[in-house]
């Protein structure tokens, strides 16, 4: 039978031979078209149909493999080190017969201790990267990897004994205060600035001294996560303590160089870990990881303990849709106790309340 379109769950599928004169030319096809309409299936159907045929007359290459797939993909290091460990396994295969139910089998056997996040990160969204990049350049068909529910999630943390989406705890104020008074000046400067412009710690440990314009209070973020280098404002007492900071130049261990000025003094990211962990055990408080100190710990401060509004707590954070940070980085710190007597004194002082009447209804 030809190539048609068919509905599973919320996507469609094909099903059928691709045939030429009324004979097949292909293998049977049971396979995600990528599309969530019927009219995009049907679209998929024929393209799909059109390349067996042309590759069928005129002796096309054969079907790119992902191995070659991958040579196509302009991979970051750290895709890159993701795909060595999956080419081995599934190199020689031809891009149109992975199947998702194949990729996520994939990841178990690879990274069978990890969490469902590790194997979304590590395999699916690689893979998925890799095939539709291939596709783009007309390669090969599309591929749609749909991830690990809940239920998948819950198990495997069982399976392994370890939560793989533990509570972040922000950091506050009394925190930063703490921190720094057990910190090098540097160290202690780069938490509270974390913490007051919502930055992420990578780009905070690359800020040069150009970056700051200590006349206007601003400095020029870099730029991360798909979002363009720009101008955030601090405040005059941020302002005094870059001033007071001499730049420094670190050394890149990695090539055993000096590099540029940095505000900080910080080569990379994991530069300050060691001395982060150091400083918080001096000082006694709660180990705290730069990114929920900082950016966790300055989306709740405005939201939760100052209770700004989502759209200009987004805005200031640098989020393009205010709905994410108010699920992930806003943390509720009322007890539930707290809470229960909340409920309770909002229906005792109600205006217009009657006393209760009793249990008999007032009868002796």
């Amino acid at each position: 039978m030809p190539l048609e379109p068919y509905q599973r769950g919320t996507s469609w599928w094909a099903r059928g031979r691709v045939e030429y004169s009324g004979i097949p030319i292909t293998g049977y096809y049971r396979r995600s078209t990528g599309a969530s309409s019927e009219a995009g299936a049907w679209q998929w159907c024929r393209e799909e149909e059109e390349r067996q045929v042309r590759r069928h007359l005129l002796g096309e290459d054969s079907p790119i493999t992902f191995a070659e797939a991958v040579l196509l993909y302009p991979a970051k290091p750290k895709e890159a080190g993701y795909l060595l460990k999956i080419v081995p396994e599934i190199g020689e295969t031809p891009c149109a017969q992975i199947t998702p139910r194949q990729v996520r089998a994939l990841a178990q056997k690879l990274y069978p201790a990890a969490s469902t996040d590790t194997w979304v990160r590590q395999v699916i969204t690689p893979i998925k990267a890799v095939i539709n990049n291939a596709h783009d350049e007309g390669k090969c068909p599309p591929i749609r990897i749909k991830g690990f529910s809940t239920a998948e999630r819950v198990a495997q943390d069982k399976a392994r004994n370890k939560l793989s989406r533990p509570e972040r705890r922000p950091g506050s104020w009394e925190w930063i205060d703490q921190f720094s008074a057990h910190a090098s000046p540097y160290l202690a400067a780069l938490a509270e600035f974390m913490f007051e412009t919502g930055a992420r710690i990578g780009q905070a440990v690359a800020l040069r001294p150009h970056d700051i314009d200590l006349k206007q209070l601003r400095v020029m973020l870099p730029a991360s996560k798909g979002h363009p280098a720009q101008w955030v404002s601090i405040s005059p007492e941020m302002a005094i303590k870059l001033a007071n900071l001499p730049p420094k130049r670190p050394k890149d261990r990695r090539r055993g160089t000096i590099m540029d000025p940095r505000v900080f003094g910080y080569a990379g990211h994991n530069g300050p870990l060691k001395a982060w962990r150091t400083a918080c055990t001096n000082a006694g408080i709660d180990y705290l990881p730069p990114h929920s100190a900082g950016r966790h710990g300055f989306y709740t401060e405005l939201r939760v303990r100052q209770g700004l509004d989502p759209i200009t707590a987004a805005k200031a954070g640098r989020w393009a849709n205010p709905a994410l940070p108010d699920r992930i980085y806003a943390h509720n710190e009322t007890p539930d106790s707290e809470v229960r007597a909340l409920i309770r004194t909002s229906r005792v002082h109600r205006p217009g309340r009657k006393p209760l009447k009793s249990m008999n209804g007032g009868r002796k």
